[in-house]
């Protein structure tokens, strides 16, 4: 007994045999048939980002130096001239603000509206299928489409102030479009209606994740209804929330086409609907200064990825650093 106190003790002061060091794990380069196979697999990717995105992107900057009409060489250099005529310019700064405005309005009317029929149809009820696709129909019509029906519909002699005033409304009837009061409402209106559909489908697809043990197990701790999504739901639907906005975001700071067909090119200033890439169409193409529309463009890259780095760097750097994995 007292042969073993004194090894233990020998042991316990440090005299003892002790243990090996965890075997340190070697990381192993990668090799060259693993580095062809990279290459061979991302290259093409890589060429298309190159040719159709980089290279795109410092042409503009390059022709954005230049006082050019379009055709043959560009040769009248005025440098930063173009930059600072936008930067002047009170109609860039205002169609600069319509897209902020519609960035906003949309995160906060989208959104929301999409949550609860996403909610809705989540349930079991009758004719959620059908209910789903008429939902989802507005998103796949073609922009075309869809603002000539609008403009038809919104006109001062349309159908929607027709039917105001065979309903004895007549006094609500208005100019939709022309109104500067009521056009950036009658776009959200039109907006909404039409990607109402995309953010619905991505947050069923999103609550799909989403295990029902955790509502029936809220269900028995005598959670309601309500309760169990804004406690359960709405926290697992986060990430699914948060690239909904990206996207949102960027559409609202590149939105062209439906404000162009509806407004044309130049009743969406005066209406205070136009957005920073319809004055790039009006002051470049339309006017015959490609160098100053590309200059606009290079401006609208700038804005557009800088709000995408941030919004990278302070929202969706949580769900981008839980989906990494890999050893330390």
């Amino acid at each position: 007994m007292a042969d073993s106190l004194v090894i233990t003790d020998h042991v316990r002061d440090g005299g003892g045999v002790e243990p090996p060091p965890p075997a340190r794990s070697r990381r192993r380069g990668i090799g060259w048939a693993q580095r062809l196979e990279i290459l061979l697999l991302s290259g093409p990717a890589v060429l298309i980002f190159l040719g159709f995105v980089v290279a795109p992107v410092l042409v503009a900057v390059y022709l954005g130096l230049y006082r050019w009409k379009g055709f043959g060489s560009p040769t009248n250099f005025v440098g930063l001239d173009n930059y600072v005529t936008i930067l002047q310019d009170r109609a860039f700064w205002d169609a600069l603000q319509h897209n902020g405005m519609i960035l906003v309005l949309s995160l906060v009317f989208q959104g929301p509206i999409a949550v609860v029929l996403a909610l809705l149809l989540n349930r079991k009820i009758r004719g959620r299928s059908v209910i789903r696709v008429l939902i989802f129909v507005p998103y796949v019509i073609s922009e075309v489409i869809v603002g000539t029906a609008w403009a038809l519909l919104l006109q001062t002699n349309g159908a929607v102030n027709d039917v105001l005033r065979s309903i004895g409304l007549g006094g609500l009837a208005q100019d939709w479009l022309a109104n500067p009061k009521l056009a950036i409402w009658t776009l959200m209106l039109i907006l909404t209606w039409k990607y109402i559909g995309f953010a619905v489908i991505l947050f069923l697809a999103g609550m799909q994740n989403i295990p029902e043990e955790l509502a029936e197990a809220a269900a028995v701790d005598g959670a309601s209804y309500w309760q169990t999504q804004w406690r359960i739901t709405l926290p697992l639907l986060g990430p699914t929330i948060r690239i909904w906005a990206f996207l949102s975001i960027i559409g609202s700071l590149q939105l062209f086409d439906l404000v162009y067909i509806i407004w044309g090119q130049y009743v969406s200033s005066t209406a205070g609907t136009s957005t920073m890439v319809t004055y790039m169409v009006n002051e470049g193409r339309n006017a015959g200064n490609y160098g100053y529309g590309n200059a606009v463009a290079v401006v609208l890259f700038v804005v557009s990825m800088t709000i995408a780095l941030l919004y990278q760097r302070f929202v969706l750097r949580r769900d981008t650093e839980g989906a990494l994995t890999g050893g330390r």
